[in-house]
Order: C-alpha cells, then sequence, then structure tokens
C-alpha cells in the first residue's frame, strides 16, 4: 500500500478523516503482523541438502530427542540462513511499522528488537549468530549496505540499527525457567525452533528418526516431527537436523500439510563451537546516533516470565500472552483472547483506502458466534469477530468458526 499523501484540493476535513482511518486499522493489522512471529515460533524443518548421507550409528526418535534435551552447547559462533514464506500480503511498510505493537508496545526506536525482528517474517535473511553462556549473544541481521545488531550483556541489551543510526538500550529480565531471558533471546538459530517445535510433542504427535544429513559440514540425524492426525491443522511437517556429536539441532523447515514450498527454512551454514572473543559483546553507542532508552522493557520481561499453562503450538507470541486461553488439543489447539474492541473489520466497501484494503485482506465469515473476518497466511489463520475477540491457531478457517461458535 503506497503512504498517504496530502492534496492540496481536499479538505482538512477529508484528511483528518483519512488519518483517523490509519490510526484505526492499525488494531486490525497487527494480527497478521503477529501470525507472521507466531508461525516463527513454532518450528522448521530443513531442506537438507548438504552433499552426502553420512554413516552414523543407529538411534531411536526417543534417544534423539534425549540428546537434543541433554545438548550443552554455551558456546558458538555461526550465519544462519533463515527463509520464511508465509504467503502474507505485501503490506508494504505498514506491518513493520505496527510489529512493535505486535510484539507488545516498544520503545518506537527503529533499533527496537521488537519491530526490526519482525522482518524476518517474510523472506530470505542472513544472520550472523554468537553465544557465550546464557549471559551473552550478539544477533546480527545482514542487510543491503546496512546492519541491524542485538546484543545482549549482562543486564544490558543493546539494538543498533546502522540505516537509520539508532540505538535501542533496554533491560534483561530475570532468568526465567531453563535460564532463558524472553527479550534478550529472540529466536535466531535452529535451536531455538526446535524448542518451540518440540514443546508440542505429546501424544497427538509422531517423532521419527528419517536418516542422516550433512549440514554446515557437520553430521547430523533427521529428526521427522508431524501430527498423527492432519484433520484441523496446517502443519504438514517438520523435520530437525541434529548434529551427531552435540544433540544441537543445525537446521530446520516447516512444510504446510497443503503442500508446496516449506513455509520457513532455517538453518546455520557455518558453525563453529569454540568461545568467542570477548570483544563479540562489546558495543558503544556511535557518536551522534540517536539513543532510545526502553524504560518499559524491565515491565514486559517481567509479564513474559509468567506461566502460560497449556499454550499451543503456534500461540506464544499471540496477543502477548495477556489474557489468552487454549481451546482444543495438540496441533489443533486454538489460542483466543479478547481484544476489547467491538466493530470487527472494515469491509470491502468500507470508507476510505485503508478500510477497503484491510478488508480484502481477510474473508467474511459468519456463524452462531455472529459475524467476523479471518485473516491466513499457509499456517497460521486468525479470526477475529465482529465483537473483539480473536481465534488463532495453525489450524483451517472452519476449525476457527467452529472454536468461536462453541465459545458461545
Amino acid at each position: 500500500m503506497a503512504p498517504y499523501e496530502s492534496d492540496d484540493s481536499r479538505s482538512a476535513e477529508e484528511a483528518e478523516e483519512r488519518h483517523s482511518a490509519r490510526r484505526k486499522a492499525a488494531r486490525y493489522v497487527v494480527p497478521v503482523a503477529v501470525v507472521g512471529v507466531a508461525a516463527a515460533t513454532i518450528g522448521l524443518v530443513p531442506a537438507l541438502a548438504d552433499s552426502g548421507d553420512p554413516d552414523l550409528p543407529k538411534i531411536t526418535a526417543q534417544q534423539l530427542v534425549q540428546k537434543i534435551a541433554e545438548s550443552d552447547v554455551q558456546q558458538l559462533s555461526g550465519t544462519v540462513k533463515i527463509t520464511t514464506d508465509l504467503g502474507l500480503p505485501d503490506l508494504g511498510g505498514l506491518a513493520s511499522g505496527l510489529a512493535s505493537g505486535a510484539a507488545g508496545k516498544g520503545s518506537g526506536s527503529s533499533a527496537d528488537p521488537s519491530a526490526k525482528l519482525t522482518e524476518l517474517a517474510s523472506g530470505t535473511h542472513t544472520l550472523r549468530v554468537a553465544a557465550d553462556g546464557p549471559d551473552r549473544q550478539r544477533v546480527s541481521l545482514i542487510e543491503s549496505a546496512a546492519e541491524y545488531s542485538l546484543i545482549h550483556d549482562g543486564k544490558d541489551v543493546w539494538g543498533y540499527d546502522s540505516k537509520s543510526d539508532e540505538v535501542y538500550h533496554g533491560t534483561a529480565g530475570q532468568s526465567g525457567k531453563d535460564g532463558e531471558k524472553g527479550r534478550a533471546e529472540a529466536p535466531a538459530t535452529p535451536r531455538d525452533f526446535a524448542q518451540e517445535a518440540l514443546k508440542a510433542a505429546d501424544d497427538t504427535t509422531s517423532v521419527t528418526v528419517d536418516g542422516t544429513a550433512q549440514v554446515a559440514g557437520r553430521d547430523a540425524y533427521k529428526l521427522v516431527v508431524k501430527p498423527k492426525h492432519a484433520s484441523g491443522t496446517t502443519v504438514g511437517v517438520i523435520s530437525i537436523a541434529v548434529d551427531a556429536k552435540t544433540g544441537m539441532p543445525l537446521k530446520f523447515t516447516l512444510t504446510p500439510a497443503s503442500g508446496g514450498a516449506a513455509v520457513v527454512d532455517v538453518g546455520f551454514t557455518q558453525v563453529g563451537f569454540a568461545k568467542p572473543a570477548a570483544s563479540t559483546f562489546d558495543f558503544t553507542p556511535p557518536k551522534g546516533a540517536k539513543i532510545t532508552e526502553d524504560k518499559g522493557a524491565a515491565a514486559r520481561e517481567h509479564a513474559s516470565d509468567a506461566p502460560h499453562e497449556g499454550i499451543a503450538p503456534g500461540a506464544g507470541l499471540l496477543g502477548g500472552g495477556e489474557g489468552a486461553k487454549v481451546v482444543g488439543k495438540g496441533w489443533n489447539s486454538i489460542a483466543t483472547f479478547d481484544t476489547g474492541e467491538k466493530g470487527g473489520v472494515p469491509s470491502p466497501s468500507g470508507k476510505g483506502d485503508v478500510a477497503g484494503f484491510l478488508g480484502s485482506l481477510g474473508d467474511q465469515v459468519s456463524g452462531k458466534f455472529g459475524k467476523g473476518t479471518v485473516f491466513s497466511t499457509r499456517l497460521i489463520n486468525a479470526l477475529i469477530t465482529d465483537d473483539g475477540k480473536v481465534y488463532v491457531g495453525a489450524v483451517t478457517k472452519d476449525a476457527l468458526v467452529k472454536a468461536a461458535d462453541a465459545g458461545k
């Protein structure tokens, strides 16, 4: 969507009306942006295409899952390539502008990770990553003639966007379960995604070993995770390449039930397990850069540490998890919450460019619950009802309507 440009021939009243429509539109585009982020938390399957399949000792699925759980890689550095094809509509700069809202009201800085890392929800990106224990990590997003870096060093979290020359500074939260730190550790490596995928492995899930592969020059086993019953879910297959020596996931891809290209493919193209140089995690704001201190970061960190019982595959980042409930089981689970906003999504024939554009993105549906609009990707679907309730999951449109009907 092209940015709005003022027209001298239009009245001030008409311009204000259009600006108001754009502000109101934000709450409808946010779920679409959230969908992209949520899909990235489900996990991935690899296009395991390095040369040759190594001859490794036989291993059972249970043993391989245990190997992942016991993996204790604390130090690493490498390069990760991530490709995401969610089938999201082209929202231009609007989705990026609203990304901080989708992630929970960010600081407003272009260097804030809640906004910047949402770009991983589409296209192909290259990341440089490094870690030295739970308190020191660095992720750099390599762009054309620019770079974005997110550095976690002890209590400090720094974000730097070289394109805008802006700096974000926040404070890491207290160590949560398993020593994880919410905002400071945005999903960036195959291990991050694998942890989320394996959380979904319950009695509705099939987990098997499907041979071996080489990834980033290392021997690996292929772990395949998929729903036992495909009815209702949009998830097809998740495959995880597990380093035979360390047990650390090296590559992932997720293929939807509808088939076609992978929704997400993420994997190391190069990786080493030596201790990174201490200078890797040093950061001093460049002279003249605009620095934003995020005073709300600590509160968001504290909220993210709260337990979310029963959160389903794909529901981890929905609405920040606040007030979300989960209905259904396993891969057919649906997260639901109330936005408190009434009036529904504008129809395609709604007044103004923004209203018409937003209405065209979704499918109008109705049922016992009333009326609503379904926003869809190749993996995650979201139903927003006219009375302000949201239903989201890696399930079909019909499953969302059924859940909304049952909630009445």
